[in-house]
């Protein structure tokens, strides 16, 4: 990535001596952050969403939230999910980022259908509720909040989704 500026070695004892002098901070092999600071609360923890996309990025893996994840993010769900876990067709691992954990779990294609876009967040949002669930107020309030790009999206992904999510997809699209 910084193959530009220099040869390893020298890229790497820059980056040692930002990280040493708190210019920097290393979250994990590869990746760093610019530690911003709150004049009450000090040094604020990275953001969790953007280490987890720039590891996902760096190892070329797709990434979707999980169902609780994607329904508290659209605002259907005002349940926060005590762990930060992301559904990835890389291998499981965890990430110490802070006082936090990133948890990232192997998952199969039907779990990552539409992942890395609002379609695919919408229907991980729709799958928290389950058939049994899901709720006309819900799939109302996915079609006023869901920007057109989502539900174009959503159509492309209707053929591929459970068969009880269609009929919500078409709702929600209409």
């Amino acid at each position: 990535m910084f193959d530009d500026l220099g040869n390893r070695a020298a890229v790497d004892q820059a980056l040692s001596r930002l990280t040493k002098s708190g210019k920097i901070r290393r979250i994990a092999r590869g990746v760093y952050d610019i530690p911003k600071t709150h004049p009450t609360f000090g040094t604020l923890s990275p953001d969790p969403d953007a280490i987890a996309k720039s590891i996902a990025a760096q190892a070329g893996y797709r990434l979707q939230p999980t169902p609780a994840h994607a329904a508290n993010a659209l605002g259907l769900s005002t349940q926060v999910p005590a762990q930060i876990v992301y559904l990835t067709d890389g291998s499981s691992r965890k990430i110490k980022v802070g006082n936090r954990t990133i948890h990232f779990r192997h998952a199969g294609p039907p779990a990552l259908l539409g992942a890395g876009t609002s379609a695919g967040v919408a229907l991980q949002a729709m799958r928290a509720f389950g058939p049994d669930h899901l709720t006309a107020s819900i799939i109302q309030q996915l079609r006023r909040t869901l920007p057109s790009n989502a539900k174009t999206g959503l159509k492309g992904l209707a053929h591929y989704a459970p068969h009880w999510m269609t009929s919500a997809i078409d709702a929600v699209t209409a």
